[in-house]
């Protein structure tokens, strides 16, 4: 009788005790810019999903900085002490899917009549994919879009491109604009910062990596194209190395950005503190001969422990953050990101949203940041990545600025890119 007594005395504390989930989630922006409010999201999260589930308690712990959450989760994992549902740093997904850290969840969104894989940017939902399976859902995407400094295209009269210009075009604005403006035999008016051969490699259709990262494809000709273009560009500003200085203060044509910086730094005061000598606006990048105006895509991914004790109300809780429609539209108004979910990016409110909180951006419409959005690449996640693309990188540049011949560089590098991915 006293053994009865005493588990039905703690079957009963226990229902007593409300159900937590923790989440883990860091301070700042996910896309290095200012951010006033990084837990304006979830704190509206958690409000909506507590009234809609009585007896559950979600918490997270405020005050950790980007730079130290990874150091924190990897902590929390060691210790058996990992949050419920958590953001999962893009250098380390692999790492936890692979070690069985994340809860896989490709049967969760089969099984869920009340959820669509195919309301998300393929390349979004493509982030979170690992061995065919679903390990983590995207909460917010950022592309990467052409700043264009309006002031200076004016002054030498040349319009700006439209969204499908190419790389012809390109290449024959800065070399229309690169010029000593002040007779000095110095060149001070220059076409382009911070392009580099990756990015000319993805709007060229280039895949340079096997999906099992065993293998390169750096002999392919679309990367041929890209060298070939950017050996162009190099010489159009006449191997001077040009800097954020130089664009800062409005001494460059172009310079690739991620939609976060154009949507931090379009309105005031931000405008003023940082670009405020010149217009800009921001466009499609140019497409490559067998590419597309196509971007790179930065994502943040949430997933679940796969550890929890509460895992149907993790998946629900994970749900209503990524996927539930009024939350993925305040995106738009709490965060420098953009939702993951095609329909809300295109829709009306969106539009007016996004208008209402970016003034002066007009000539910004979201259905062309949707059009870039669906078509974005992501960027590989095997490991070694990081390391292959240093040692790609350290070549293509001697390539690029004529330190290296051309003849058969490509062929060499593929060859030493491919030895180390197969050590």
């Amino acid at each position: 009788m006293l053994a009865v007594f005493l588990i039905a005395s703690v079957l009963i504390y226990q229902r007593q005790e409300p159900d937590e989930l923790k989440v883990g989630v860091f301070a700042g922006s996910n896309w290095g810019v200012p951010d006033g409010d990084s837990y304006a999201v979830i704190d509206e999260v958690i409000k909506i999903f507590e009234q809609e589930h009585p007896g559950v308690k979600v918490t997270y712990v405020s005050g950790i900085k980007k730079e130290d959450y990874s150091e924190w989760l990897a902590e929390k994992m060691l210790a058996g002490e990992a949050p419920d549902v958590f953001i999962v740093p893009g250098d380390d997904f692999n790492m936890y899917a692979s070690m069985g850290a994340l809860q896989d969840l490709t049967n969760y969104g089969n099984q869920d009549k009340d959820f669509s894989w195919t309301a998300y940017y393929p390349a979004a939902l493509n982030y979170g994919r690992y061995d065919e399976r679903v390990y983590g859902l995207p909460v917010a995407s950022v592309p990467t879009l052409m700043f264009v400094n309006k002031t200076l295209l004016a002054r030498e009269g040349i319009a700006i491109p439209k969204n499908d210009w190419t790389w012809q075009e390109f290449l024959e604005i800065c070399r229309r604009v690169t010029k000593d403006k002040d007779g000095d035999g110095v060149l001070d008016q220059f076409g382009v910062y911070d392009y580099d051969w990756k990015l000319a490699a993805v709007t060229n259709g280039v895949k340079l990596f096997r999906d099992d990262g065993r293998a390169s494809y750096f002999a392919d000709h679309r990367v041929e194209e890209a060298m070939q273009f950017m050996i162009k560009l190099h010489d159009a500003q006449r191997g001077r190395e040009v800097t954020a200085k130089d664009f800062d203060m409005g001494r460059v044509a172009f310079r690739p950005f991620t939609f976060a910086e154009y949507r931090t730094y379009k309105p005031y005061p931000w405008r003023i503190k940082k670009y405020s000598s010149f217009e800009w606006d921001c466009i499609k990048l140019p497409a490559g001969p067998s590419g597309d105006n196509v971007s790179n895509l930065q994502t943040m991914l949430m997933g679940v422990n796969a550890n929890s004790r509460h895992k149907e109300l993790a998946w629900q809780l994970l749900k209503d953050i990524c996927y539930r429609p009024e939350i993925q539209q305040m995106m738009l108004t709490k965060t420098q990101g953009l939702p993951v979910r095609r329909d809300v990016v295109e829709s009306k409110e969106s539009q007016e949203l996004f208008a209402a909180n970016a003034p002066g951006c007009e000539e910004m419409d979201l259905r062309v940041v949707s059009e870039v959005m669906d078509k974005a690449v992501m960027r590989p996640k095997f490991k070694g990545y990081d390391e292959a693309m240093l040692m790609a990188d350290t070549e293509i540049q001697k390539i690029i600025a004529g330190i290296v011949p051309f003849n058969n560089a490509l062929n060499k590098l593929q060859k030493e890119i491919n030895a180390y991915l197969q050590q």
